[in-house]
């Protein structure tokens, strides 16, 4: 017979299913909802549950037929006593049946979490918060500096990765509480966020007055899509302007943040501009000298080169790309943060037509 006409061999024929073995035959797991839901200084809120030492965010398993996002509008209600409208995803994750960190003994089919943005709750509305006293002994706020302390591992890794893609404008896909692909960089960093009421010390938009000595200088670098260097020392993974004390070979608080910006960013900059200065009423970290003045300029940089070890701590700093506002988010100066985030901002299109950002998520200037 010709090949073009011989005929292809039968496929086996499929054992036909009925509805209900078609049902029995899918996998079966566990699903979950929780929020992430923060205090004006970008704090998460946890609550203790009666029934086990490690803290939880606001949240618990979705009854028959409910939804991820009806759950946790439904959990938030229970658990807080508020009436709040969940928003985007931030994070879903998948817990295997045989993680290290399910309770022994427990049978666990494996588990689908989700972690949704609960948005920032007011001072009215954290006063207002009222917790089940049969089923939690209280909530609190925290930073992410404390969250491993009070959470087994697992849980902390999602709430981290859930807050990091809050900040970075992204959303995470995680299993066993690691991430699915790339690690986003501010995962792979492991950066924390140490929120300071009031960034800790008074901010003044307005010139240092005279006689008031100035032992800092840090900066708002901007790239020229506006978005600002932030820099990481891997030692406590927290993020700062690039900037530092002022020495006595430095000329000026410019010129500090110009040998700053080389050399924990490697950044070069155009001429630094004054914004205002935070006042340090006791000068502790500089020996005690007394008052002073920590300054906050911004300028545009003008070239970067390859990443290399800052002399000053023998380290070699992460550099990221953020938008002004994620900026001061991950800063955790609170409102005076924002403030000064705006005011850099408005300079730098008024003097160097740098223009706002798009919404983007963070990234990391490449290494070489």
């Amino acid at each position: 017979m010709d090949a073009e006409h011989e005929t292809a061999p039968a496929l086996p024929i499929q054992p036909q299913m009925s509805a209900a073995e078609y049902a029995r035959s899918r996998h079966s797991v566990w699903l979950s909802a929780a929020a992430l839901v923060t205090d004006p200084l970008g704090r998460v809120l946890l609550v203790k549950p009666t029934y086990r030492e490690q803290w939880l965010l606001p949240g618990g398993a979705a009854e028959p037929g409910e939804s991820p996002a009806d759950a946790c509008r439904r959990e938030i209600s229970e658990e807080l006593g508020l009436t709040r409208e969940p928003g985007r995803l931030l994070a879903v994750h998948w817990l295997p049946p045989d993680h290290p960190d399910i309770t022994p003994g427990m049978r666990v089919p494996g588990e689908i979490r989700y972690i949704l943005d609960g948005g920032t709750l007011t001072h009215e509305e954290i006063a207002a918060v009222r917790t089940p006293a049969e089923e939690l002994t209280g909530f609190e706020f925290v930073d992410s500096t404390q969250v491993e302390q009070r959470m087994i591992p697992v849980d902390a890794r999602i709430l981290l990765a859930a807050l990091r893609a809050r900040l970075s404008g992204t959303t995470a896909h995680l299993e066993g509480g690691r991430h699915v692909g790339e690690e986003p960089p501010l995962d792979r960093y492991d950066v924390r966020v140490r929120s300071r009421a009031g960034g800790g010390l008074p901010w003044h938009a307005e010139p240092v007055p005279a006689g008031l000595e100035v032992k800092q200088a840090w900066g708002w670098l901007f790239v020229p899509d506006g978005r600002v260097v932030l820099v990481v020392d891997p030692k406590n993974r927290l993020p700062a302007l690039p900037g530092g004390t002022v020495e006595p070979a430095d000329t000026s608080p410019e010129d500090t943040l110009c040998r700053e910006a080389v050399e924990e960013a490697q950044a070069t900059i155009g001429e630094p501009v004054r914004l205002g200065w935070v006042y340090d009423a006791t000068g502790e970290v500089y020996g005690g000298i007394g008052p002073c003045a920590r300054l906050r300029l911004t300028a545009p940089v003008t070239s970067v080169g390859p990443a290399a070890v800052d002399p000053a701590t023998g380290r070699t700093f992460a550099r990221l790309l953020a938008t002004p506002d994620q900026a001061a988010a991950l800063l955790g100066w609170g409102e005076p943060g924002y403030q000064q985030a705006e005011l850099a901002a408005r300079l730098a299109e008024d003097r160097w037509g740098i223009p706002h950002p798009a919404p983007a998520p963070i990234t990391e200037l490449p290494p070489t």
